[in-house]
């Protein structure tokens, strides 16, 4: 992955093959003419104050994901200065914000693809400015070439190879709250990385017990317990929903739990991660044109999975518990039929009457699972509906909770880490419509307002007296346009940031 660092040097003396800086529009003119940003005022200096006039003749205006290339002046070790836009410079007095520094560094990262050492000159206010600067520079770079010409690095098959080495300038690397804010940027991109690696990788070597595997490794290497139920294991324990699910395939299902622990922790989070490796949909088969990229169905588990072990390497004052939901839903002879019912590890019955709903039969198993440990929360993750893509777009996820004060601290901590989440409420009338004539409920309500029937139906499974919250990420989760900002094409790793977020409130004691 690549390195980040910090450093007082001055852009002119420092060897690297660009210099990044930012750029606005400005705010304070009519014409919204561009200005510099700070950390761009040596640069300015070598072009004798003229840098934002050549770069407007170059037809830069400042707009965010700009990017404009020119050469670097006389006296430069770095050949390139590379400006990218900030959007619309701040009020008087007001700094940049933390997401405009994140998509800017992103950007930049992406451009200069290819290169191996690029120094950063945004402005950087105060630690926190380094701690965005440096993710959105680290999730910027990341590119997944796995499969590609036989594995060969980008070298070997003349590709572009992620850029291999950031450097923020005016960041002390001996100054603690700088050097905390990049080490633990480092540690939750690369672990967020690691999530969007699992949801890149092909549903024919990530199966259900090829995913377990590497969360078996990763706790071996993390220091984390981890269990692993398998399919004779599940049917001993009663998990109804999990085995329904992954019945109709030829992978078996798993259950995975991962544990970290602090000798001084005082709360305990649990983290639930719907893990659907590949979703055909079942014997309610998806049309086409919508299975193409259901290995992205799994993103909820990697997303607890890398928080899990993001956490241990943190060292959080907290104790997490994360369970990852492991099946393929696969049409066969096998295969859970529309009409079936179910009966859940919590007891309760279940009518399937859509094999295409099974994202919350896993997690339901799951939450069952989690509550029986009365953690002091309960968290769960899921690409679950294509209703909440239709409500809030591509790039948000929805919040839901049983306590509105959780609902209203998790979504606070989405927006702390970077990430779009609008809270959403829970009808209590859309409940009737998941009604079974023969079971205690069915897998399926109104269709309208899907989204919220289904957290309705995952809340059923929660123990009583039990904080929940429930993020539906089937929107971000996996991005099918062009890259933007520090998202690239594909698995995104939504809502890691937001889960080590909420752990770190939970460890100082400000989760609602």
């Amino acid at each position: 992955m690549t390195a980040l660092t910090l450093s007082t040097s001055a852009a002119p003396g420092l060897r690297a093959d660009a210099i990044v800086i930012g750029v606005a529009k400005g705010a304070g003119s009519p014409s919204g003419d561009l200005v510099l940003a700070p950390g761009a005022e040596t640069v300015d200096q070598a072009y004798d104050g003229k840098l934002a006039g050549i770069l407007e003749t170059l037809g830069a205006s400042g707009a965010e994901g700009e990017v404009t290339k020119l050469p670097a002046p006389a006296g430069f070790k770095a050949p390139l200065v590379l400006a990218v836009g900030l959007g619309p410079q701040p009020e008087k007095d007001a700094s940049y914000d933390a997401e405009a520094l994140r998509r800017a560094a992103g950007v930049a990262a992406r451009a200069l693809a290819g290169t191996k050492k690029a120094a950063f000159a945004l402005p950087l206010a105060d630690a926190a400015d380094a701690a965005a600067v440096g993710e959105g520079a680290l999730l910027g770079a990341y590119s997944f070439d796995t499969y590609k010409n036989n594995g060969k690095d980008a070298e070997a098959r003349d590709a572009k190879a992620p850029l291999a080495d950031v450097v923020l300038l005016g960041g002390n690397p001996r100054d603690k709250a700088y050097k905390a804010a990049v080490e633990r940027a480092t540690t939750v991109c690369e672990e967020l990385n690691r999530a969007r690696d699992l949801v890149n990788t092909p549903p024919n070597d990530l199966d259900p017990a090829a995913f377990a595997a590497l969360a078996q490794e990763a706790a071996k290497e993390h220091g984390l317990k981890v269990q692993v139920l398998d399919e004779k294991a599940l049917a001993k324990g009663g998990y109804g929903g999990i085995l329904g699910v992954g019945s109709g395939s030829a992978s078996a299902p798993r259950l995975v739990k991962l544990t970290y622990t602090s000798a001084k922790a005082k709360k305990h989070l649990a983290l639930v991660g719907k893990g659907i490796t590949y979703d055909s949909g079942g014997i309610s088969l998806k049309p086409a044109g919508h299975n193409e990229t259901m290995k992205c169905d799994m993103s909820g588990a990697a997303a607890v999975f890398a928080a899990v072990v993001a956490a241990a390497r943190l060292g959080l004052e907290v104790n997490i518990t994360g369970w990852l939901a492991l099946a393929e839903n696969m049409p066969s002879g096998s295969a859970t039929r529309p009409g079936d019912v179910l009966r859940m590890f919590s007891g309760k019955t279940v009518e399937v009457l859509n094999t295409d709903a099974e994202g919350r039969l896993v997690l339901a198993d799951a939450l069952w699972a989690a509550s029986q440990e009365k953690p002091d929360a309960i968290v769960d993750v899921a690409t679950l509906t294509g209703a909440m893509v239709l409500a809030l777009g591509s790039r948000t996820f929805g919040v839901m909770a049983n306590d509105d004060a959780f609902r209203s601290a998790v979504s606070e901590a989405a927006g702390e880490a970077g990430e779009e989440a609008w809270p959403m409420p829970m009808p209590e009338h859309l409940r009737k419509g998941m009604d079974s004539p023969v079971a205690d409920i069915a897998n399926m309500g109104e269709r309208m307002g899907g989204g919220l029937v289904a957290g309705l139906f995952l809340q059923e499974f929660v123990g009583d007296g039990i904080t929940w919250a429930h993020l539906d990420i089937a929107g971000p989760a996996f991005n099918e346009q062009g890259p933007f900002g520090y998202t690239p094409k594909g698995g995104t790793g939504s809502a890691v940031r937001t889960l080590v977020r909420i752990a770190e409130r939970a460890a100082s004691g400000d989760l609602g």
